[in-house]
């Protein structure tokens, strides 16, 4: 869906100068169609997100009536699994690690889905800073997958991934959807709970999957008793 600048504005909380000050000075996504600035919804959701900034809920509606309900993070998390220690010395050797970690119908060629996940980094580093990166297809739809997962690995050395912050990276959460609604959907929820202390401090001390599990379930209680 095409977003003019008065829809960014609103969605993200600014005003429209503001987001014609960051489009002068290609801070923010946008593209020149026909004389006006337009933006993609999944693009600017993916940007706000690494930059930890709050939306509205409507960013990540999409009007699908006969949608399958959306998956709780701690569900995606608990279908795409947690695993210590992967390995690798450089970005694209560890995304290769990750692609055999990761929990998918035997038919999705890894292979296919590492060099996904690549491209997109060269696009623009999924790295969000505080040592994490959130690794994801750019279209959701192309492994043809049924189930929404998020696969949180620790890795066992930090990798530069060209992160915001220029912080190296160690931990990563790799977002696999069947749709664009639940990846704009996790995403959302991966922004919200990474600011949550209890959590980031879970992760940051490399805790159990008990541990992990816990204090995510109690930071997306919370993130509910906050919303209307």
């Amino acid at each position: 869906m095409n977003l003019s600048v008065k829809d960014a504005a609103r969605l993200l909380n600014l005003s429209e100068k503001t987001i014609y000050r960051w489009i002068k000075q290609e801070i923010i996504p946008a593209y020149r169609v026909h004389e006006q600035y337009r933006f993609n919804r999944s693009e600017l959701l993916e940007w706000a997100t690494s930059r930890r900034m709050g939306v509205s809920p409507e960013l990540i509606h999409e009007p699908e009536a006969d949608a399958a309900p959306l998956p709780s993070l701690s569900e995606a998390m608990e279908a795409g699994g947690v695993f210590y220690r992967v390995g690798g010395a450089s970005r694209d050797i560890v995304l290769t690690e990750v692609a055999q970690h990761l929990r998918l119908p035997d038919e999705v060629d890894r292979g296919y889905l590492q060099r996904v996940l690549v491209a997109r980094e060269r696009i623009a580093s999924t790295g969000i800073g505080n040592g994490i990166a959130i690794p994801h297809p750019r279209n959701p739809v192309l492994l043809h997958i049924t189930k929404p997962t998020v696969t949180l690995c620790f890795l066992e050395q930090s990798v530069d991934f060209h992160a915001l912050d220029g912080q190296p990276v160690r931990i990563l959460f790799t977002v696999i959807t069947p749709t664009l609604r639940s990846h704009l959907h996790l995403l959302s929820k991966l922004g919200f709970v990474l600011h949550d202390k209890r959590f980031m401090k879970t992760l940051t001390e490399v805790g159990t999957r008990e541990e992990i599990f816990s204090a995510l379930r109690l930071a997306e209680t919370e993130l509910g008793a906050t919303r209307p």
